[in-house]
């Protein structure tokens, strides 16, 4: 029986591991000069703490699953309900603010398309603990630092923003009651991703002529903050409510303009974001041409921790994950070619200096340096090819001079410049150029 990945799954050969690597390298770097520091936690949990979270129906996009003890447990689809009973099981002894971050293995048991697989890897910052706009706006700043890091500028991608708070208000002066809210919002974070007869259909279906779909339907095209101040204080009849959050996302995109990332951002009345929990500042990652769904996104979540069991405690964060990201970043020619990466490739002249060969390979590595052999037996010129394929830096060559002078020969991979070096003085640096006691061995070459 021949075996094949899972459905939605990937292997990763060294080739794409390569990529895979440099990528969690970046949002590594990122994290980390941003001020963030890395958790994890296990990779499944109590079913419970996802449908606290996220309602019911989430149960139909996990993997679940029954211990031997009769406990429900779903493999996790996202970090941030592990985040917060993280926090609340240490949230009196844990400094403000909590800036962490993760790049975990997440699973969805979802029907596999473009951008979006049952496993991936994302990447997931937050900062717990600060109800200040700053925080909202520094988050967005960390997910700029990523698309310049990878060489995304604000031509090849946009950060689009609006407010759940904002969003709320407007439902408020169109008569949506309180308890359908929710309902609003998962029916408006469809809006461009389904055609406008079908969320005009489903909109009536959930409302039906109490909240008129026409009402609604001319701010979801709203596009940055002019146009919104247009929309709002010019609407016939009045958005007090709406009117009122007005200042709030004003001073979002003043500490944006101080960060100096406003060249990426967007106001856009149309992000929602369809999860339950999230309660302020609301955003996702787009390729400028938006040819791909979204690269991330994230907001506030104000009351997650509280309705986890811990205490009310502010949150933000966003995610974003390998999918989709990749796809961007190959479609405008921004990933690397990343080859191998070896310090030293050791070479073997003849079979009779094959443990000479083997011993200096021993002393590369108890020194650190990453290095390489091949088991076959071959002619010098194949096995340079062989180093070559391999991405060395450096191939050394233990021929007869190694015999004679206890020299070796090191030709460098990158220059084509060959050298001899004495044994003892390449161990010690042998990524160094060579020095000035080499000068009589180059001579003799």
């Amino acid at each position: 029986m021949k075996f094949r990945a899972a459905k939605g799954t990937r292997d990763f050969y060294p080739d794409a591991m390569r990529l895979r690597t440099w990528l969690t390298d970046a949002w590594r770097r990122v994290s980390l000069r941003n001020g963030f520091e890395e958790y994890d936690g296990p990779i499944f949990e109590h079913l419970e703490l996802y449908t606290t979270k996220s309602g019911d129906e989430i149960a139909s996009q996990l993997f679940d699953l029954e211990d031997r003890g009769g406990r429900r447990l779903a493999i996790r689809p996202e970090m941030t309900p592990t985040l917060g009973r993280m926090v609340n099981a240490r949230a009196q002894s844990l400094p403000r603010p909590i800036k962490w971050f993760s790049v975990p293995r997440l699973c969805r048991a979802e029907r596999p398309q473009k951008g979006r697989l049952r496993e991936f890897f994302q990447w997931n910052i937050d900062i717990v603990g600060v109800d200040d706009v700053l925080a909202d706006a520094e988050s967005i700043l960390v997910a700029v630092d990523f698309l310049r890091e990878v060489g995304l500028g604000p031509e090849d991608a946009v950060v689009r923003i609006n407010s759940r708070r904002l969003v709320a208000a407007v439902l408020a002066d169109l008569r949506v009651p309180p308890d359908r809210m929710d309902k609003a919002y998962a029916l408006l974070d469809k809006a461009g991703k389904i055609p406008r007869d079908a969320l005009q259909a489903m909109w009536k279906e959930a409302f039906g002529d109490a909240v008129p779909f026409d009402a609604i339907e001319p701010l979801l095209g709203v596009e940055g903050l002019d146009h919104l101040h247009e929309a709002i204080r010019g609407a016939k009849g009045g958005w007090a409510a709406a009117e009122r959050e007005l200042p709030a996302i004003e001073a979002l995109f003043e500490k944006l303009d101080s960060f100096g990332i406003t060249e990426y951002c967007n106001f856009d009345m149309a992000i929602v974001r369809g999860l339950a929990y999230y309660t302020g500042v609301v955003y996702e990652v787009f390729d400028r041409g938006q040819a791909h769904r979204a690269i991330g996104g994230g907001g506030r979540y104000d009351n997650l921790l509280r309705d986890l069991g811990g205490p009310a405690m502010p949150g933000v964060g966003f995610g974003v994950g390998d999918v989709v990201i990749t796809d961007v970043l190959t479609e405008a020619g921004k990933l690397p070619v990343l080859k191998g990466e070896l310090d030293v490739y050791v070479i073997a002249a003849d079979a009779e200096l094959q443990p000479r060969a083997l011993e200096l390979v021993a002393q590369l590595r108890r020194g650190g340096w990453s290095t390489d052999f091949s088991y076959r037996a071959q002619s010098v010129g194949k096995l340079l090819r062989a180093a070559s394929d391999r991405g060395a830096r450096r191939a050394v060559i233990v021929g007869q001079e190694t015999r004679d002078e206890n020299l070796v020969t090191i030709k460098d991979l990158t220059t084509g410049q060959q050298t001899r070096r004495d044994w003892a003085a390449f161990v010690a640096a042998p990524l160094a150029a060579g020095d000035e006691g080499d000068e009589q061995a180059r001579r003799s070459l």
